[in-house]
């Protein structure tokens, strides 16, 4: 396993990141394919054993039992201080007035919650999930600050926004002398390319590291066209993301297929060679629910794709409506 410096920080992660939305009680979630505990286990073992130090959940991902899952996993099976653990906040966690957003309020209760569930007195990368349009980012980023004064967060990083708003919440916390983003977290794959516009060129500029999730899509670069899943069947949030640009993907799918026979690899090693070489990219994120899954992942490090190759897949890309945020 490789490990770079998470942007303009100290902090080394390794090249791949285990991401545990795929964990956690399907009762308790919009998705049905996710793990339960005992499932979990072994997936997170392997991520370990293959030198993945770099764990991403979020307080809203099966109403916390991801969390939970996670954080008695590595409890079991790695010593805190070699593992970096990153939760996110934003999302309604309760029907009250006050159960979601990035109010104040809000994100001293949530860190609280997230780091019972866990188990641990810190998390090493705290994440707003979204952007909050009701709370002024001045409050949002000041409460952040405070959290990470306390010594309950260590670094603080963003998802899924415009890229005025991200260099807005930094441009203030840098005014107010408050913690600044170290990360974002976006959508980035061969069959989503928006952030190539702007965010990516603003993080390079600013050295921010970047941790895309859905490196593979939601595995739509991973198999033949015609081929489903019970998770491609059942998850209404890749059908919103992608389906409507099917076609056009299509072309995206079968160039990695043809790439990844000419390298003599699984197609998921070529979707994430593709993302690694792809600055200021860190490390994606990637969404395993079985062993062979990471193993297949984390030999994509060894994958070296050709200038002449990265051409041809980017090649038949259109542009795509933004998913993900507004």
């Amino acid at each position: 396993m490789d490990y770079l410096k998470l942007g303009n920080t100290c902090l080394d992660v390794s090249r791949l990141c285990l991401g545990c939305m795929g964990f956690g009680d399907k009762n308790r979630w919009i998705h049905q394919w996710v793990l339960d505990e005992e499932s979990s286990r072994p997936v997170i073992k392997k991520a370990l054993e293959l030198g993945i130090n770099f764990f991403d959940t979020a307080n809203v991902y099966s109403d916390g039992t991801s969390e939970e899952f996670v954080g008695r996993a590595l409890k079991d099976f790695a010593r805190r201080d070699e593992i970096v653990l990153a939760t996110k906040v934003y999302f309604p966690m309760d029907n009250g007035p006050n159960g979601s957003g990035l109010s104040r309020k809000a994100i001293m209760s949530e860190i609280d919650n997230s780091l019972k569930r866990l188990g641990t007195d810190y998390v090493d990368l705290y994440q707003i999930h979204r952007w909050d349009y009701q709370t002024p980012i001045e409050e949002t980023m000041e409460a952040l600050h405070d959290v990470v004064k306390a010594g309950k967060v260590r670094y603080i990083g963003a998802s899924a926004m415009h890229s005025w708003q991200f260099l807005k919440a930094n441009h203030t916390a840098e005014k107010n002398g408050w913690t600044k983003f170290v990360s974002m977290q976006n959508h980035l794959n061969l069959l989503y390319r928006e952030e190539e516009r702007e965010m990516l060129p603003l993080c390079r500029e600013e050295k921010i590291g970047v941790i895309p999730y859905s490196p593979l899509a939601s595995g739509r670069l991973t198999r033949d066209w015609s081929e489903t899943t019970h998770r491609s069947q059942t998850d209404e949030v890749q059908k919103s993301k992608y389906d409507a640009t099917a076609e056009a993907d299509r072309l995206i799918v079968e160039r990695v297929a043809a790439i990844a026979e000419k390298h003599g690899v699984p197609r998921v090693q070529i979707a994430i060679a593709w993302l690694l070489q792809k600055e200021p990219v860190i490390a994606p994120i990637i969404g395993a629910t079985k062993v062979s899954h990471l193993e297949a992942a984390a030999a994509a490090l060894s994958v070296q794709l050709t200038a002449e190759e990265v051409e041809w897949l980017e090649e038949p890309y259109v542009p795509h409506a933004i998913v993900g945020y507004k």
